[in-house]
C-alpha cells in the first residue's frame, strides 16, 4: 500500500505540477505594476468613450428641444416671462401655499424622533379658538407633503436599490429609456456588449477559478508553518498576493489613501456595500474576519483562509448570542499576535450612496477602532449587492459582465472610545467620521429595515413628534 500511494503521489505530482507552476506564472503576470498600469489605461479609455457617449446623447436630446420649441413658436425669453406673468398672477392663497412649501431635509423623520422642521410650528399657548380662527389650509401641507415623501421616496427603501446614474454607462441598467441615439452610438454599444459578454466575462471567470485554487493552495501551505510572528508575516504577504490576483477577475482599479493610517491590530471597521469589500481591503493589507459559516463559494474562500490564519466563524445558531460573539472578539483583539478584525456594523449591504446605524457591538469591546471608507465609482459597474434579490452567482456573473471596478479606500485615523461614552454614541462618531470622508448619506435607520418592519417603538415616537406639533392649551 504504501508503494503504491507513492507512485501516485509522484504522477499527481507530474500531472499537476506544470499547471501549478503555469498558474503561478500566471499571478505574477497579473499582480506585476505593468499589470496594474494597463488596467488604470483602460479605465481611462473607458472615461474618455462615456464622455463621448453623453456628449451625443445630450446633443441629441438639445436638437429635440430645439425642434419642439419651433414647432410651438416659444423662444426661451417667451418661457421665462410665461412664468413669471404665471407667478404674478397667483393668488394670495397660492402664495401661501408656495411660501410654506417644506424642502427634502426639513421632512427628514429620524429613528429617534428627534425631527425638527423649519416651518413654524403652532404656538403652545394658543387657545383652541384661537387655531379655530386662524386656521388656513397650508397649516397642514407639511403633514400632507411629509406623508407624501414617505411613501413615494423614503430614506430607507431607496438606500437597497441600485444608484442612480449621471449618465449611460452603456451598460443595460441605465437611468435613460433606450432608444435610438445615432449609428455611431448603437455600433460602439453593439461592440461594447461583444467584448463585455465575449472576451471579458469567459477571461474573468477563468482568471476567478484560478485565483480561487491558488488561494486555497497557498493557504494550506501556509496551514503548515508553525503559530507565531513568522507564519503571521508569511500570511501577510500570501493574501494580499492572493486577493491582488482575484481581483484582475473584476478588472479592480483601487486606488488607497492615507496609508499611514492603515490598521495594525484591534478592529477595522468599514461601511458595507458588497461582499467584494473583504476583497479590496485585502488588496493592501491583511485582516481577520468573522462572520457567519456559509456554504458554496464563500464557504470555499472561508474554509481556506481558516487554514492559515485565525478568523472568527460563526454557525447560524450562534451569530444572535451576543454574549459568545463579544467575549470571542474580546479574546481576538486582546491578542497583540492576532490580525486585526475586520468588520461591517451595517449588518447589510447598502448601495454605496449612504451609511446606515452601525451595530454597537463592536464598539463595546472597548479596543482601538480604525474606520475605513469605501466609494466605488458607479460609472463602471454597480457593485452594490441586493442579496434579497440575486443570489452570489448572480451578483458575480453581472460584476464580471461589467466593465471594471474602480473604487478609493481611505484609512482614518484610530479612534478610542471617550470617557463616559456610551458605545452606541461611539458608534455613530465613527459612522459620522466615515460618511463626511467618502461623501456618503449619514443615516440613523437600522439597515435591517431591509428584511424587517419597522419596530413599534419607532412609529409611537414619530406619533409623539406630531402631537406635539399639534398640542394646543
Amino acid at each position: 500500500m504504501g508503494l503504491e500511494n507513492l507512485i501516485l503521489l509522484l504522477v499527481l505530482g507530474v500531472i499537476f505540477l506544470p499547471f501549478i507552476l503555469a498558474i503561478g506564472c500566471l499571478v505574477l503576470v497579473m499582480t506585476c505594476p505593468w499589470s496594474r498600469n494597463f488596467r488604470s489605461g483602460y479605465v481611462n479609455l473607458l472615461l474618455k468613450i462615456f464622455q463621448y457617449g453623453t456628449g451625443r446623447i445630450e446633443s441629441a436630446e438639445q436638437k429635440k428641444l430645439e425642434t419642439i420649441k419651433e414647432k410651438n413658436g416659444i423662444a426661451n425669453g417667451n418661457i421665462a416671462e410665461s412664468v413669471e406673468q404665471v407667478e404674478d398672477n397667483l393668488s394670495p392663497g397660492h402664495a401661501i401655499i408656495k411660501s410654506s412649501a417644506m424642502s427634502k431635509e426639513d421632512l427628514v423623520l429620524l429613528p429617534n424622533g428627534n425631527s425638527s422642521p423649519k416651518t413654524a410650528s403652532i404656538p403652545r399657548n394658543r387657545s383652541f379658538n384661537s387655531l379655530q380662527r386662524d386656521f388656513i389650509l397650508s397649516d397642514c401641507l407639511d403633514f400632507v407633503h411629509a406623508g407624501m415623501e414617505a411613501i413615494i421616496e423614503d430614506e430607507v427603501t431607496q438606500r437597497f436599490v441600485a444608484e442612480e446614474l449621471k449618465s449611460w454607462n452603456l451598460l443595460t441598467r441605465t437611468n435613460r429609456h433606450y432608444e435610438f441615439i445615432s449609428i455611431r452610438l448603437t455600433v460602439t454599444w453593439i461592440i461594447g456588449f461583444f467584448i463585455r459578454y465575449f472576451i471579458l466575462l469567459p477571461s474573468r471567470i477563468t482568471i476567478c477559478f484560478l485565483a480561487v485554487i491558488w488561494l486555497t493552495l497557498c493557504t494550506a501551505l501556509v496551514g503548515f508553518l508553525n503559530e507565531g510572528a513568522m507564519k503571521r508575516a508569511v500570511y501577510e504577504k500570501v493574501s494580499i498576493w492572493c486577493f491582488n490576483f482575484l481581483s484582475c477577475a473584476l478588472s479592480a482599479v483601487i486606488t488607497f489613501h492615507n496609508k499611514e493610517n492603515i490598521p495594525k491590530s484591534g478592529i477595522c471597521v468599514a461601511n458595507h456595500t458588497t461582499p467584494v469589500d473583504v476583497m479590496v481591503l485585502h488588496c493592501d493589507n491583511s485582516y481577520a474576519l468573522i462572520g457567519q459559516r456559509h456554504g458554496g463559494f464563500l464557504g470555499i474562500i472561508q474554509r481556506a483562509l481558516a487554514r492559515a490564519s485565525a478568523h472568527i466563524w460563526f454557525e447560524r445558531s450562534e451569530v444572535k448570542d451576543r454574549e459568545t460573539v463579544a467575549k470571542r472578539l474580546k479574546e481576538h483583539v486582546d491578542d497583540p499576535d492576532k490580525l486585526p478584525i475586520l468588520i461591517f456594523p451595517e449588518g447589510t449591504c447598502i448601495n454605496n450612496t449612504s451609511v446606515m446605524q452601525f451595530k454597537k457591538g463592536s464598539f463595546e469591546v472597548g479596543s482601538v477602532v480604525y474606520p475605513v471608507a469605501i466609494k466605488y465609482d458607479a460609472r463602471f459597474t454597480d457593485a452594490f449587492w441586493n442579496s434579497s434579490r440575486h443570489s452570489m452567482i448572480q451578483y458575480l456573473y453581472m460584476m464580471m459582465s461589467s466593465w471594471a471596478l474602480v473604487c478609493d479606500v481611505w484609512y482614518l485615523p484610530p479612534m478610542h472610545r471617550r470617557a463616559e461614552e456610551s458605545a452606541i454614541d461611539f458608534a455613530n462618531r465613527v459612522k459620522a467620521v466615515i460618511a463626511k470622508q467618502g461623501g456618503l448619506v449619514d443615516l440613523s435607520w437600522d439597515g435591517a429595515l431591509k428584511r424587517m418592519n419597522a419596530k413599534k417603538e419607532w412609529k409611537q415616537k414619530q406619533q409623539e413628534e406630531f402631537s406635539k406639533r399639534l398640542k394646543v392649551e
